[in-house]
């Protein structure tokens, strides 16, 4: 059975927000391969202004960089690493005094012009910043559009949060 239906990530996401309302625990992102789908999913139900403390979409280097990602870290690490994602996971939170900070970098379905040699289509990188930071790598398969991967990867994190929280 395939688990990117993007029907039930909607849905799961619906379930998150409303969770996280009745847990009053608040959540922001800083999404790179995700490009703000992510914040979408959660602006989706009604209410999540009570904690949804915004989001920033740093789709270039230039953009982490200029948000805190230290440039020795994208040089080191890559932009498609965990320690990437951890520190945009940790500057999210910290910026919007969330308690949830999610940070995503990664390659989707193409190899990134800008970034090729660390560039793997489907590799994406996240990290949640909640109690503690913890970073994770997926590997996407091949799907059939650009929101389609952009939903997988919302579902891997959906998994994550579900069961931190």
């Amino acid at each position: 059975m395939d688990k990117y239906i993007e029907k039930n990530i909607r849905e799961d996401y619906h379930n998150l927000v409303n969770l996280l309302i009745e847990k009053n625990i608040s959540i922001t992102t800083m999404e790179s391969a995700t490009s703000g789908q992510i914040a979408s999913l959660i602006t989706d139900t009604e209410d999540s202004s009570k904690i949804f403390k915004g989001a920033y979409i740093t789709y270039s280097n230039e953009a982490k960089v200029e948000l805190g990602v230290p440039l020795e870290v994208i040089i080191k690490h890559s932009v498609y690493s965990k320690e990437t994602a951890i520190e945009m996971a940790t500057i999210a939170k910290d910026k919007m005094k969330a308690d949830i900070g999610i940070g995503i970098t990664g390659t989707m379905g193409n190899v990134d012009p800008n970034n090729p040699d660390s560039s793997t289509p489907g590799k994406v990188f996240f990290a949640i910043a909640y109690k503690e930071v913890e970073a994770f790598e997926v590997n996407i398969a091949p799907q059939p559009s650009r929101l389609m991967y952009k939903l997988a990867v919302a579902k891997e994190i959906y998994d994550v949060i579900i069961k931190m929280i």
